[in-house]
């Protein structure tokens, strides 16, 4: 008589290793400082340098695949030294220490260079620290783990979030436009999350032991497999619809919005987004990935569809479904992220 495979065993919180509650923590403080500023760094650039939506474009267009072609590489040199932490806390430190410098920019160029050096940061350490969380936790749960993970990530920005419209409204009140001084006072803010986001991972955190080392960094698709192929032609399908928060932003500002009134959207999808994450990806442990990426899709489409019929009443509500749409498709890629951080660099590519 066959023996019956017992039931796998949900863990409890507690029991979870502490490489994942160092990283979380640190993703916590990260976000509350990198939202803080560059939530509203696109009305900086349009109120108060009065940079055309076109450059603001160029800049969020570059500093996005800045990150992305990093991540690629970050990846094989973690697999190469077979060490995770260090060169994410590198990641961190840079992107801490590019913060600063907001303070002091006056002009689109200024501001762009920043952007980028926090956006080089940000590509440095997001393949090792995934693998590092991948590598810590049972095969079995990675999808609670990951989940765990992004809803700290995004308790982090929304806390950055709140604390940002309180120094708006202390400072400006409910002014449409967003004012200099206003801008430099949250910046400073947010330069004490940062400093605690990379002191977390870096005495919070230990190495784990890496299995296999990779031989070259995988830049081509062979090796990968099919599956994995068609995966990142679905992914970057559906990214070319995916425009950047900052337009969103620019968008709600344009239809009425007051800066006080961005930030509660914002804080508003970023509250649905932290309530799906764990749960969601729990149930992608019982129920599989795919059928929960395809519904976030689906999700994600529709709403994008209603945003370009959208006038001012129903923006709030539609913003809060798109975020749901997004936390049910990201909660959900333990599996994705558990492979060689190399391949994980990739599919963020």
């Amino acid at each position: 008589m066959a023996e019956q495979t017992a039931p796998i065993a949900r863990p409890r919180l507690r029991d979870l290793p502490r490489n994942l509650w160092a990283v979380s923590l640190t993703s916590f403080f990260m976000d509350i400082s990198s939202e803080m500023v560059l939530n509203i760094l696109p009305l900086f650039l349009l109120n108060v340098l009065g940079v055309k939506t076109s450059v603001i474009g160029l800049i969020e267009g570059i500093a996005e695949a800045t990150a992305s072609v990093l991540k690629v590489f970050s990846g094989w040199i973690s697999d190469r030294l077979r060490a995770r932490k260090w060169l994410a806390v590198a990641g961190y430190a840079l992107s801490a220490l590019s913060k600063p410098f907001f303070y002091v920019a006056g002009s689109w160029g200024a501001v762009a260079g920043v952007r980028w050096a926090d956006r080089v940061g940000k590509g440095i350490r997001t393949a090792p620290r995934d693998a590092l969380v991948a590598d810590s936790v049972d095969e079995r749960h990675r999808g609670l783990a990951f989940g765990l993970h992004r809803a700290a990530d995004t308790a982090g920005a929304t806390l950055g979030l709140i604390i940002a419209l309180v120094v708006v409204w202390l400072a400006q009140s409910g002014s449409a436009v967003l004012g200099a001084s206003t801008f430099r006072t949250v910046v400073l803010v947010s330069l004490v999350p940062a400093l605690l986001a990379v002191l977390s991972l870096a005495l919070g955190a230990r190495d784990v032991p890496v299995k296999g080392v990779a031989a070259r960094p995988p830049i081509t698709f062979r090796g990968l497999g099919g599956r994995f192929f068609v995966f990142m032609l679905i992914v970057g399908l559906f990214d070319l619809g995916n425009s950047s928060d900052a337009f969103l932003v620019l968008r709600g500002q344009e239809r009425g919005l007051s800066v006080l009134g961005v930030l509660g959207m914002l804080i508003s999808f970023n509250l649905v987004y932290t309530l799906l994450s764990t749960p969601a990806g729990s149930l992608s442990d019982r129920i599989g990935r795919r059928r929960l990426i395809v519904g976030g899709w689906l999700v994600y489409a529709a709403i994008y569809l209603g945003f370009g019929l959208a006038h001012l009443g129903p923006l709030h509500a539609l913003r809060r479904l798109l975020r749901a749409g997004v936390r049910l498709d990201q909660g959900v890629g333990g599996r994705s992220r558990a492979r060689r951080p190399a391949r994980h660099g990739l599919w963020h590519l």
